[in-house]
């Protein structure tokens, strides 16, 4: 069986970025871009955040990057990984078609919006609803706008949104929120967001954009109400796509890939933390608990969970080698 220099798995902005730093230093790597390929920015529209780009939609920016890194050498493969084997070594990676092997492995998988579940709400994707606030919140400049969810995304969601919107609706389901209190606090006291408790959107409203919700409230009695809102911002969680490697490879308590730099800013913020240290190399700042295997993007980043910051982390990844 040939021995490859490095796999990537995942097909998104960092294992793209990662694949094309490898493919220029004459690694020629495989990339797993998935089935199907692109992750998160092939549901979203207009992109104006990411550099070099004025505009560029998710897709176009996906098929750029691909174009980019195939003319440097790199293989793309829009297949799933099903296995890796890291008990030996050199590592094994396995799809549903073939078994390969490699000397280093780059984890690129990204992670998923955790979404209403309403088919109305699908539908809409892209066209007013959104799972990011720093990504599309310029789009709605004056307009008034919902966020769902209780937690401290919501609040941090919220909060960025009255930068550009009118008015910002917070609507939790329950009558108390479960985020920290300093986060609480800037919200209520922020007259631009009005707070609507014990709430459960049911329907997004809209042909051909958001033009509402359709709220169930409970206040003591249940009753339907309509708001009408421009755009819907869920922020109820995000999950890491890992579950292939969450047992090959350090995950933390919610699935996120645990890498030299991660351990290290949670050593940071609380020294008491119980995990695997001895296991990580601060030298490379990408390298995950096995050596040899490297993770980057958002299966490991919780904190910034942009395009941009998920390609730098491709890069350094890359240059971890």
């Amino acid at each position: 069986m040939e021995i490859h220099k490095v796999i990537i798995v995942g097909g998104g902005p960092a294992g793209l970025s990662a694949a094309l730093y490898t493919a220029r230093a004459g690694l020629t790597p495989l990339v797993f871009a998935g089935s199907p390929p692109g992750g998160q920015l092939m549901l979203t529209t207009e992109v104006e955040n990411f550099p070099g780009y004025e505009e560029i939609m998710g897709p176009d920016l996906i098929q750029t990057l691909r174009k980019q890194t195939l003319k440097f050498g790199a293989k793309i493969f829009d297949d799933n990984v099903k296995e890796l084997i890291t008990s030996s070594y050199p590592f094994t990676i396995k799809t549903a078609k073939k078994e390969y092997s490699t000397k280093a492995v780059i984890i690129a998988t990204g992670a998923q919006a955790i979404w209403l579940g309403l088919p109305s709400e699908t539908k809409l994707r892209g066209r007013g609803v959104s799972a990011c606030a720093t990504c599309d919140g310029f789009f709605f400049k004056e307009k008034d706008v919902a966020v769902v969810g209780g937690g401290d995304t919501a609040m941090e969601e919220a909060q960025t949104l009255t930068k550009f919107a009118k008015k910002v609706y917070l609507i939790h389901r329950k009558d108390s929120f479960r985020a920290s209190k300093i986060m609480q606090a800037r919200v209520k006291k922020n007259p631009q967001i009005e707070l609507i408790m014990n709430a459960t959107v049911v329907e997004v409203l809209g042909e051909q954009k958001v033009e509402g919700v359709i709220l169930k409230i409970q206040n003591p009695k249940s009753k339907i109400q309509k708001l009408e809102v421009d755009g819907v911002f869920v922020a109820i969680g995000h999950k890491p796509d890992t579950a292939v490697f969450k047992d090959k490879v350090l995950v933390d308590e919610k699935g996120y890939i645990m890498t030299s730099g991660i351990a290290a800013l949670v050593k940071f913020q609380n020294p008491n933390a119980k995990f695997q240290t001895d296991a990580f190399n601060p030298q490379f700042q990408s390298m995950t608990s096995v050596p040899g295997v490297f993770a980057a993007g958002d299966c490991v980043d919780h904190i910034y969970k942009q395009a941009g910051t998920a390609a730098g982390m491709g890069i350094a990844s890359a240059l971890d080698l």
